[in-house]
């Protein structure tokens, strides 16, 4: 090998290791001071957990309502709703700056090509025979990773994209339980209005007997009065009931994102109850929500994210290196070939700044104590809403069966005063108290079946509705990915 070619290799190599060597005296990096974010939650559970019945595990759950309706609609939502839309794009934008992060650990080669033709067309001597010049270059630059800069930033972009995925989970999730939830408000809506209809039906009867009554004497017209109001009463509920159904009719075609007509056609399809889904058990303790919420776990990967971005900033106190080369080509007809080069390492010391770095770092720190916050706020409403849904469907279960045995008693009780006043031993007040007891005690039962499948939708939501971090392969793809 010539002398020159080992100049040539030897001394860009020389001098980059001397640079290096600078640089590694000039400082090093240790991770910032952050401690972990690790909230307090009770080793077990205080609510009462639900028991009894047949268990079955929250994924796939929703099959167990038996309703096919309701299974559609969940369907369509999944389909259609754009919060989903909304999740998908914000990964793929996640996705995209992981990439543009972890492509500043590469070297960047850039290229250029160029021809051209000169030449003159007047009289000798000033004419200039006509040439081609053609050319091109090859510029090549890489910035040393010494201190995980860009190695923190790539990682932090990587723990956003898992943090987005989860929020894409948390999406569904939240989106099914909203459309069961609406679904079984719309069904205990149904069964009101069906109670309001046949009460009303029963009391015109009672108005067309109270009148000939009245004709012949046997009635008083105050008996008359109070009956014709209390049907006034009664189609005034009816129709209040209506239009709640109605309502959440428009919001189940929000949430399915399909046309309403369409949405009826399945509404009618589907059970004309309240659908009652399988109990589930609870085998989890608060502490395993962070395996069982995605909210909690997009919680967690932005707390990592942004420890990440504060090795970053920290990163960027110290000295940069950098390696550049480039070759050009040159050719031209007349003169020849020129082929020039150039390579060699670079280091840039951050002197002075004004405090720029420093308040960086900084602000990164301030960034990552804001993000334990909201981990630590995560990780106890998930507690406090599991908690909070034990509570209430305990509390539902208790008074079902209370509410179950007033409704049938007070129904009971209403037939008896009904036959009474209709053979005269009873005033029409006292048909008209038994008859609101007996209805009230209906739209309790109503209600706390209503609620009673809420509360389990609840406590599906509040428990990941079986998303599982460790297991969960389901993830959306996209153009970036």
């Amino acid at each position: 090998m010539h002398s020159d070619s080992k100049i040539f290799w030897w001394q860009p190599i020389k001098a980059a290791l001397t640079l290096l060597v600078a640089t590694a005296l000039f400082g090093c990096v240790s991770m910032p001071g952050i401690s972990p974010a690790t909230p307090n939650v009770a080793s077990r559970w205080q609510g009462r957990l639900p028991h009894g019945g047949k268990t079955a595990t929250l994924i796939g759950w929703w099959s167990s309502f038996h309703d096919p309706a309701l299974v559609l609609l969940l369907a369509l939502s999944e389909k259609n709703n754009t919060s989903l839309d909304v999740a998908v794009a914000n990964i793929n934008a996640a996705r995209a700056t992981y990439q543009s992060e972890r492509s500043g650990l590469l070297p960047l080669v850039t290229g250029t090509a160029a021809a051209l033709r000169s030449g003159t067309s007047a009289k000798e001597p000033e004419k200039i025979v006509a040439s081609t010049t053609t050319s091109g270059a090859l510029d090549a630059s890489w910035e040393l990773d010494l201190f995980g800069k860009t190695t923190n930033n790539a990682r932090a972009a990587n723990a956003r994209i898992t943090a987005r995925i989860a929020d894409w989970h948390d999406a569904r999730v939240s989106l099914a339980a909203e459309v069961a939830d609406s679904y079984v408000q719309y069904r205990g809506c149904r069964l009101l209005e069906a109670t309001y209809r046949e009460e009303l039906k029963s009391q015109q009867q009672t108005i067309k007997a109270t009148e000939l009554s009245a004709v012949s004497g046997l009635k008083s017209t105050a008996d008359l009065a109070l009956v014709r109001a209390s049907a006034a009463s009664s189609r005034l509920s009816l129709t209040a009931q209506v239009a709640e159904c109605e309502v959440l009719i428009k919001s189940l075609t929000e949430l399915a994102g399909d046309d309403e007509i369409h949405v009826r056609d399945i509404l009618k399809g589907g059970r004309k109850g309240i659908p009652m889904p399988e109990r589930f058990t609870i085998r989890t303790v608060p502490a395993d929500l962070l395996r069982q919420r995605p909210d909690v776990f997009s919680f967690e990967r932005e707390l990592a994210a942004v420890a990440f971005e504060v090795g970053a900033s920290e990163a960027d106190l110290y000295p940069s290196l950098s390696l550049s080369g480039s070759l050009t080509l040159d050719h031209n007809s007349l003169s020849g070939t020129n082929l020039p080069w150039s390579f060699g390492p670079s280091l840039s010391l951050p002197l002075f700044d004004g405090g720029k770095r420093r308040a960086a770092v900084k602000l990164a720190k301030a960034d990552y104590d804001l993000a334990a916050a909201n981990y630590r706020a995560g990780v106890l409403s998930a507690v406090k809403e599991v908690e909070t849904a034990l509570v209430h469907l305990d509390s539902a279960r208790r008074q079902l069966s209370d509410a179950t045995t007033a409704a049938r008693e007070y129904k009971a009780y209403f037939q008896s005063v009904d036959e009474n006043w209709r053979a005269g031993g009873a005033s029409v007040l006292d048909r008209e108290e038994a008859r609101r007891s007996a209805q009230s005690a209906e739209i309790t039962l109503i209600g706390l079946r209503r609620d009673a499948v809420e509360y389990w939708i609840a406590l599906y939501k509040a428990l990941g509705g079986g998303w599982n971090a460790a297991s969960d392969s389901t993830v959306p793809r996209g153009e970036t990915e």
